[in-house]
C-alpha cells in the first residue's frame, strides 16, 4: 500500500522542481569553483578569509533567489581586489561595511528607477581597459605574495619592485619554498584544460589548492597559510562612527567607484551568461536591484562586496544547470563548510590562493581583444591602453574616470563628423555642399574652408546634407556669408538644411 503514495510523492516533486537533479549536480561545481575563489579573493583583499565566504553565500542565498538573471551566480570577485585593498588600507575594515551598504542601497535605487540598462552603453573599451588595469595591478600586487613578500602600495610602486623582488628571492629558501609553490599552481590551471577528462570533473582552481596543500603537507615546506578566525568573529556589523565617514570626499569616491564597477561587471556578466543558454533572458533592473539587495546584506555584514561573476556562471551553465536553485544550492554549500569545516581553511598555503589569482588577474587582460580593436577600431584600442595605464599610474577611480572621459570625447567628436565638399567649374558660382554634423568641435574647419573660397565668386552654400546644425555654426556661417557678401560679389545663397 506504501509503494503507490511513495511514487505520487516521487512524481509530485519531479513536477515542482522537475530540474533538480540537474541544478543539484551544477551546484556542487559552482561551490567546488566558488571555494578557493572566495578565500583567494578575499585574503588578497586584506580581509578574513571568511569574509570571502559570507559574501559567496549572500550571493547564493540572497542574491540567487531574487529575479533578474536565472543563472549567473554572484560573490566576491577578483575584479574588485584591488579597490577593497585599498579602501581598507586607507579606512579600515569598519569603514569597508559602510561603503559596501552604501553601494548596495544606491544600486537599490538605481535599478527600481530603471536605470540597469544604461550601464550597457558604457564603452566596452573602458570596461576591458577597466578589468585590463586591474588585472596588471592584481598580478604585480600578487606575485609578491607568491614570494611571500609584503607589496608596495602603489600600482607602480608594484612594479617597480619586481627586479628587486626577483633579487631577494633568490637568496632566501623560504621565499624560494613559497615561489615554487605559488608557480606550481599557475602552472596547473594553465595546463588543467589537458588533462584526461575525468580529471577535469575537479574545477582547476580547486584542483590546484588542493595539491598545493598536499604538497606543503608532504613536505613540511615553510610557507604562510590562511588565518582563520571563525565564521562569527569575523563579522563586524558597522557603527554609527564608521557610517559618519560617508562625509569624507574620499569616501564618498570609493562609493561611486564601487557602483560604476560592481553594476557594470556584473552588467556585462549578465549579457555574457545569456549568450551561454537558450533560458529566460536577463531583466537588467531587476538584476540591479538583486546585485543590490546582496551588497546591501553584505554591508551590514562587514564582507566584501559583490558582483556576478563570469568563471562561477560560466561554470553553471556548463554544468547543466537549469534553474536559479543551482546558485541558491550553491551557497547553502558554502555556508555549512564555514559553519562545519572553518578549521580546513587554515591548511591552505597563501602562495597557491595567490597563485590562482595571478591567473584570474591574467584572464582579465584582453590580449586579442587588444590586438583585433586596434587593426579596426584604433581609438576605441586606445582608450582600452589609457584606461588600463591610468588605473596603474594613478588610482582606479581616477582611471576609470579618464578612460569614460576620453569615450565621451571620442563620442562627441565622431557625432560632430563634418564633410565640405567644394565644386569650382571655373566660371558661374562656387558651390560648396556641407553633409554631417556641424557642431561648435568643427567649427575653426568650417571657417578655414569657407574662408579660403574665391573673395571675387559668388557662392551657393548647400545645406540640406547636414544632420544638426548647432547654434555656434549657424551663427558663424551667416556672419562669413555676410562678410563674403560685402565684398561686392552676389549675395551668398544658402539652401536651408
Amino acid at each position: 500500500m506504501g509503494t503507490p503514495t511513495s511514487n505520487r510523492t516521487s512524481t509530485s516533486n519531479r513536477m515542482k522542481f522537475p530540474h533538480l537533479r540537474q541544478d543539484f549536480a551544477a551546484s556542487l561545481v559552482v561551490f567546488l569553483v566558488a571555494l578557493p575563489l572566495c578565500v583567494g579573493v578575499a585574503v588578497a583583499s586584506g580581509v578574513p578569509a571568511e569574509l570571502g565566504l559570507v559574501t559567496g553565500i549572500v550571493g547564493g542565498l540572497v542574491t540567487g533567489l531574487l529575479p533578474g538573471s536565472s543563472l549567473q551566480v554572484s560573490g566576491p570577485a577578483a575584479g574588485l581586489t584591488v579597490l577593497v585593498f585599498e579602501a581598507v588600507s586607507e579606512y579600515g575594515l569598519a569603514v569597508l561595511g559602510v561603503i559596501v551598504l552604501a553601494t548596495g542601497l544606491i544600486q537599490l535605487a538605481m535599478g527600481a528607477l530603471k536605470l540597469g540598462r544604461y550601464f550597457r552603453a558604457i564603452s566596452v573599451a573602458v570596461v576591458e581597459g577597466m578589468l585590463a588595469g586591474i588585472g596588471l595591478v592584481l598580478i604585480a600586487g600578487q606575485l609578491y605574495s607568491v614570494a611571500g613578500a609584503e607589496a608596495p602600495a602603489s600600482g607602480l610602486g608594484k612594479l617597480a619592485g619586481l627586479p628587486g623582488l626577483i633579487a631577494d628571492s633568490a637568496g632566501s629558501a623560504e621565499a624560494l619554498a613559497s615561489f615554487g609553490l605559488g608557480a606550481g599552481t599557475i602552472a596547473v590551471l594553465v595546463l588543467w584544460k589537458h588533462l584526461p577528462k575525468k580529471v577535469r570533473t575537479v574545477p582547476g582552481a580547486l584542483g590546484a589548492v588542493a595539491l598545493a596543500t598536499l604538497v606543503t603537507l608532504a613536505f613540511g615546506l615553510p610557507v604562510a597559510t590562511v588565518e582563520v578566525k571563525g565564521l562569527l568573529d569575523s563579522i563586524q556589523l558597522p557603527g554609527f562612527e564608521s557610517v559618519g565617514e560617508l562625509a569624507s570626499v574620499g569616501v564618498l569616491g570609493t562609493v561611486v567607484a564601487f557602483v560604476l564597477i560592481a553594476s557594470a561587471e556584473s552588467l556585462f556578466s549578465a549579457a555574457a551568461v545569456d549568450r551561454l543558454h537558450d533560458g529566460p533572458r536577463t531583466e537588467y533592473d531587476k538584476e540591479l536591484m538583486a546585485q543590490g539587495a546582496g551588497n546591501t546584506v553584505c554591508g551590514l555584514l562587514g564582507a566584501l562586496p559583490m558582483t556576478a561573476v563570469i568563471v562561477r556562471s560560466a561554470a553553471n551553465v556548463q554544468a547543466g544547470a537549469r534553474t536559479k536553485a543551482s546558485r541558491v544550492m550553491h551557497g547553502l554549500w558554502l555556508l555549512l563548510f564555514a559553519a562545519l569545516l572553518p578549521a580546513v581553511l587554515a591548511y591552505i598555503p597563501l602562495p597557491a590562493l595567490a597563485g590562482i589569482l595571478v591567473h584570474a588577474g591574467w584572464k582579465l587582460i584582453p590580449l586579442r581583444g587588444i590586438v583585433s580593436l586596434w587593426r579596426e577600431h584604433r581609438g576605441e584600442a586606445l582608450i582600452l591602453v589609457v584606461t588600463a595605464v591610468s588605473i596603474v599610474a594613478i588610482s582606479m577611480f581616477e582611471g576609470v574616470l579618464i578612460g569614460l572621459a576620453l569615450a565621451v570625447a571620442k563620442t562627441a567628436w565622431e557625432a560632430s563628423h563634418l564633410k565640405l565638399e567644394v565644386i569650382d567649374k571655373g566660371a558661374g558660382p562656387v558651390q560648396a555642399y556641407l553633409s554631417g554634423n556641424a557642431t561648435f568641435l568643427r567649427l575653426p574647419k568650417i571657417l578655414d574652408n569657407l574662408e579660403a573660397l574665391p573673395q571675387d565668386r559668388p557662392v551657393e552654400l548647400d545645406l540640406s546634407g547636414l544632420h544638426h546644425l548647432d547654434h555656434a555654426c549657424r551663427t558663424a556661417l551667416e556672419n562669413w556669408a555676410e562678410r563674403h557678401s560685402a565684398t561686392g560679389t552676389e549675395p551668398v545663397k544658402v539652401t536651408a538644411p
